[in-house]
Order: structure tokens, then sequence, then C-alpha cells
């Protein structure tokens, strides 16, 4: 590892879209050894600055130096899906090497393709056990693994490279409880440079401090998470404060103008008065009046800059309060009656081995969370509930209309606008109709002409959910797949709210279990050993 100080510096860092929309102007900061936290909202340029640390990027101006290797773990991890394990591990090359001086082939090459590597395999399978992976085998292909076990794939390899700077982006996203308790553990014992961006508070209560990215600027928290919004809280405490003084101020000192506009009235209506009356000589009177003026102004002009100056504190105190826009999610009317049948599961046999043993009804307005570990089959029946997979057998059958919004966000056309993506799930709605939803999801004006492939995670997900909710008929049952992942806190909080208000039947799939409790979850199923069955709440502690 690097012994600089500092391992990783961004130095008046410049960059923007395609479409000319500006992420940052001359971002300028470092990051040195230990574990920090980056966060802001979405759309604030978190994933971008990793890209842009990490290489993938290229700044318009400005400079990224960095103290040695950069390992980076994207927020959507896309393996190809033909590559063997080793491969993706990046170790096939000294694996087969290996293999074949064990085999008796002592050419030289193979020698120097292993280099000092010898026990490259040995420290493969112990990563790939440390991530709860030791049973996938270095020669199965990546199309065998869940989406979670891709992520922690990805990480085994970059652990395996010892890179000096780690870069995290949403890296528990689709992680089961026990994947992301080893995650966790990876993260605790990291002995170099870590940028996390992650939504997570388990996450990120485990890093060293907390750099807040707002507005193209940094403003760096010690500490953990907790310890910053404990901080941020004062802060902002102080800056209501500050408005609440300012503003008395420049009621004040607008009370203090309107009186010296009535002195000095009084004293004009004086001045004409004795000027009319000629009790003095005229070249005295005007130089009383030439005086008076001079006064007048000078009295007038301080009170002026008095008032502008109270304006001035009152915006300065007015900006350090900080009025984050939320997503305003208003769900159409989709209540469904307590007795109805929403959904109906008869002897289903899913994809890759899964199964719903018997049947299984769905009645409207029920809340349900399916659980079940990375790789249990989750996503497969919801896509195949969602008529998105056919089933090997049985059937699904929905009663009602349905809406399914995939971890993958890929709902989303990346070659047409916002507005023309939500236009195509409603192509009936008229465009100031499509252009006011969009601005509860703070797309607002241009930025509702941005392209998809633009977004970031959050956005996407904001412009997925709003062209789900306008599209016509309404859904009467929604299923979402980890609808949490790539979102900030504060849109966490909007989006339960939004589903806490929704009267339709819900189906959602998390290994966020906060946020399930959150949402009144009213029955529990478990995907497990391929087989979907009930459990009470009190089973649900594989998350204690």
């Amino acid at each position: 590892m690097s012994t600089s100080p500092t391992s990783l510096t961004c130095t008046s860092l410049s960059f923007a879209w395609p479409d000319g929309t500006e992420v940052f102007d001359g971002l300028d900061v470092a990051f040195g050894p230990g574990r920090t936290g980056l966060v802001g909202l979405n759309g604030a340029g978190k994933s971008t600055l990793l890209k842009l640390i990490a290489g993938r990027l290229t700044p318009a101006a400005g400079t990224v130096r960095v103290a040695g290797q950069v390992g980076y773990l994207p927020q959507n991890v896309t393996l190809d899906t033909a590559l063997r394990v080793d491969e993706a591990l990046g170790i096939d090359g000294r694996r087969a090497a290996l293999h074949a001086i064990e085999a008796g082939d002592v050419r030289e090459e193979h020698f120097e393709t292993v280099g000092d590597d010898w026990d490259v395999e040995e420290r493969a399978l112990a990563t790939l056990g440390e991530l709860g992976l030791g049973h996938i085998g270095l020669d199965r292909t990546v199309g065998e693994v869940s989406g979670g076990e891709s992520v922690l794939l990805r990480l085994a390899a970059l652990l395996l490279r010892r890179p000096d700077v780690l870069l995290l982006d949403e890296p528990t996203n689709n992680l089961d409880v026990y994947a992301r308790r080893r995650l966790y553990a990876a993260v605790e014992s990291w002995p170099g440079v870590m940028v996390v961006v992650s939504h997570d508070r388990e996450l990120l209560d485990r890093v060293d401090q907390i750099a807040d990215l707002r507005a193209g600027s940094v403003t760096w928290y010690g500490g953990n998470l907790t310890a910053y919004e404990e901080a941020l809280a004062v802060e902002q405490e102080a800056a209501e404060r500050m408005v609440r003084v300012a503003e008395s101020d420049l009621r004040r000192q607008k009370r203090e103008l309107a009186d010296a506009q009535v002195v000095l009235a009084r004293r004009r209506r004086y001045g004409q008065k004795m000027y009319d009356t000629k009790r003095e000589p005229r070249a005295v009177m005007k130089l009383r009046a030439r005086t008076a003026q001079q006064s007048a102004g000078k009295y007038r002009i301080m009170h002026e800059e008095k008032l502008a100056g109270a304006k001035e504190r009152l915006d300065d105190a007015v900006e350090a309060v900080r009025d984050d826009d939320e997503i305003r999610v208003d769900l159409p009317y989709t209540a469904v009656p307590p007795g109805r049948t929403v959904l109906t599961l008869r002897a289903l046999e899913l994809a890759y081995g899964a199964r719903v043993a018997g049947g299984l009804d769905l009645h409207g307005p029920e809340r349900i969370a399916l659980l079940g570990r990375n790789g249990a089959g989750k996503t497969t029946l919801l896509r195949t509930v969602a008529g998105e997979l056919a089933p090997v057998a049985g059937e699904a059958t929905a009663h009602v209309p349905l809406r399914f919004l995939p971890q993958r966000l890929d709902v989303l056309d990346d070659g047409l606008t916002v507005a023309e993506n939500v236009a195509r799930f409603a192509p009936g709605a008229t465009n100031n109709r499509i252009r006011a939803l969009l601005a509860r999801f703070l797309f607002r004006g241009a930025r509702a002409d941005q392209q998809a492939a633009t977004l970031s995670g959050g956005e996407r997900f904001r412009a997925a959910l709003a062209a789900l909710m306008l599209a016509e008929p309404a859904p009467q049952l929604l299923m979402l797949d980890e609808p949490t992942n790539n979102l900030d806190m504060a849109s966490v909080r909007q989006l339960t709210g939004a589903l806490e208000a929704y009267e339709g039947a819900l189906l959602v799939a998390s290994h966020d279990l906060p946020f399930l409790e959150s949402l009144g979850i009213t029955r529990w199923l478990l995907l497990e050993e391929g087989e979907l069955r009930e459990i009470t709440p009190e089973a649900v502690g594989y998350s204690a």
C-alpha cells in the first residue's frame, strides 16, 4: 500500500454530459487512508465522481492523481454470462499455467505466467469462501450465479488484485442479509483507501468519515453516518436559527427605512415652507437646500445599504438551510376490496427449479414481502407472475391490472428522453399531463428532456416508477424487485410514504428489512431451497 498521506486527489475537476448538463465545475477533493462514505442526493454526481477516478469517464478539465492501483466496483455489475468464475476473477491464465506445470509441462512461459503467485487458486477459493461463494467453484460459469452473487464475485476479483484504492458504488444492492454481513466484514478489514457510495445505513456506520457531495463541492464530517446525521442536525438547527434572526433584522431595517423616509419627507416640507415664506436670504436658503439634499441622500443611502445587507444575510442564512427536494409520488386511486382475489398461483414450477407447491392466493389490498437468499428465485417468480417468463408447469394468473418494476430498471429505453419513455406507457396522456407528473418526480422543465442513458441510478428509478404509475390502466397489483436500490435516503423515505398511501395489493422482494417493516407488511413469504412458503413475522428473523 502507498505510504503517501493522501492517496487520491482530484484537482479543478470539471465534467458535463454530452447534452450540456454540468456535473462538476472545478471540484477539488482528496481522499486519504481509511474508509470514506460518499453521500449526497441522487444526481449529485457521486457515481460520476467514482467513474472519473476509476478512468471510466474523462474529465473536461482538471486532473485525477492516484498513488497506487485502483479497484472499482460499479453500481450495475455486468459480467459476461459465458465466463468461467476463474476468468471473472482474472486468475484463469495463472491457474492454467499452474495446472500445466503440475501436469509436467515445464515450459518457461508457464513459470513466467505464475510468477510468485503459486497459491493463487487457494487464495481465490479462500476469498470466495469469505464472501459466502465457496459453493460456486472456479469452473462454473457466471450465468449460473444470481445477480447478488455476481456482485460478490466482482468484489472477490478486486480483493484478489489487492488495489491501493477501492471504489465501491452501492455494493449492497441485490445482496441478501447474509451476503451483506460478509461484505461489511470485508469493508471493516480493508487496510487501504476506500470510497464507498451507498444508501445502506449499516454499511455507512462502518466508515471512518463522511464526504457530503452537494452542489458540486464536498463537505467533510468525521465519524460514521450516525455521527454525520447528528452533526448535520446541529448545523441545520443553527442555520434555521440564523434565518429567524436574519428575518427579524430584515423587518427592522425595513421599518427603519420607512421611518427615515418619513423624516426626510418632513424635512423637505419644512424646507419648502421656509423657501415659500422667504424668511431668509435666497443664497442662504439655496445653500441650506443643497446641504439638506446631501444629508438626506446620505441618510437614505445608509438605510438602503443596511436593508440590502439584511437581505443578503437572509439569503445566506436561507441557503444554509437544506430544503432537499424529494420525490412526491401521487399513486393513482387503486383500492381493491379486501375479499377480491388479486393473484392465483397453482402448482407453479419456475425456470431454474423453484416451485410453489399446491396453491397460493393473494387478496387485495394485502402487503406481501418476498424474502430469500440471492439466487433463490425471487426475481424469477416476479417475472413469471408479470408474464415475462413462461412457467415450466402450473399457472400464475393475475386478476387485476399489474405493473412490475424490475431491479435492473430495464423498462426504460436509453435512446429516449424521460418524457418520451413515460409517453410509451401512456399513449393517451397529453404532453402537459406527462410533464406535470414528471415534475412530482423532480424531472422539471428541461430535465424531462434528458436522455435515459444519462440518468443516475436514483434518477433512473424515479423515471421508471413514473412510467409505471402513469401507465394505462393504473396498477391494482404493484410488484417491486429491490426498489430501494440506488435511492438516496430522502427518496427511500418518500417512497415509503407513497407506498403507505397505495391502496392496491403490493408484492415486494427486498433484502432491506427496515424498509419492508415500514410498509406495514401483512404476509411474509420465504423462497428457500426451491419452495415458496408462508412464514410468521417472528420467523423473519433471519434479520436479527
